[in-house]
């Protein structure tokens, strides 16, 4: 039986706004008075994205957290060499594979990429290109540009405030980012990153290569990465919560 797949897109395309929504509304915003991005803070060395990343290294046990700082080391900048090793732990670690292979599943679910087949041959096809659009993704926009540009690649979560406003600050880095100046840019790094890996795409995606799915695939990975960083804004809010439950 043939899955209706209008239906089918329709459900997959507002899984990110469901994301958002659930993450939200099930994360705490722990306040406290004095507390706060705004508070002082020492200055703190250029070293500290070392250090473990807020709620650990990975957002649920398999979307990668490297790029996501504490908002306390904003205005240290980081060398070319920090910023490629960042985009590298991003790009090579292993749940990527896992994040790639649930992407593979849904396009043979919904016969993307007609060319590939199906069966174990199409599948493979499909985990292959889409751990190349993730990991190239990563390098461009977290090593390549920002170090070309002089942008500073990380997420800088709040972790304190209204939860909408918390969620409206993470959707909006993809647009706003901090040049190694400390000034606020647009996040060319952002854009032009994830517009070389769907150009690059272009060499394995034979069917897809007109100007409007390079548009829709473009804006496809930046709506990922809005999604990614409203994640990983709520994920140790959400992560202290699980341990409070189990603690009990």
């Amino acid at each position: 039986m043939q899955l209706p797949k209008r239906r089918l897109n329709a459900h997959i395309q507002s899984i990110p706004i469901v994301v958002v929504m659930s993450a939200a509304s099930f994360a705490q915003a722990p306040q406290s008075p004095g507390s706060g991005s705004e508070s002082a803070a020492p200055a703190l060395p250029a070293n500290t994205q070392e250090a473990e990343p807020p709620g650990g290294k990975r957002v649920f046990g398999v979307l990668p957290n490297y790029r996501t700082a504490d908002a306390s080391q904003e205005g240290n900048t980081l060398t070319s060499r920090q910023k490629f090793n960042i985009a590298a732990k991003d790009s090579f670690d292993w749940p990527l594979v896992l994040l790639s292979g649930a992407l593979a599943g849904l396009g043979q679910l919904t016969d993307q990429d007609l060319g590939f087949g199906q069966g174990v041959k199409g599948y493979t096809h499909r985990l292959a290109t889409n751990y190349a659009d993730q990991a190239m993704g990563n390098l461009f926009t977290e090593g390549v540009f920002p170090a070309m540009l002089h942008q500073d690649p990380r997420y800088f979560r709040r972790g304190t405030g209204r939860k909408w406003s918390r969620a409206g600050y993470a959707l909006t880095r993809v647009f706003i980012c901090d040049s190694d100046s400390g000034r606020r840019q647009f996040n060319y790094s952002e854009w032009l990153g994830n517009a070389s890996a769907v150009a690059v795409s272009n060499a394995y995606y034979p069917e897809n290569r007109t100007a409007l799915d390079n548009t829709s695939k473009l804006f496809q990975q930046v709506g990922t990465d809005a999604v990614s960083q409203v994640l990983k804004e709520f994920w140790p809010d959400i992560k202290q919560r699980l341990l409070n439950r189990r603690s009990r």
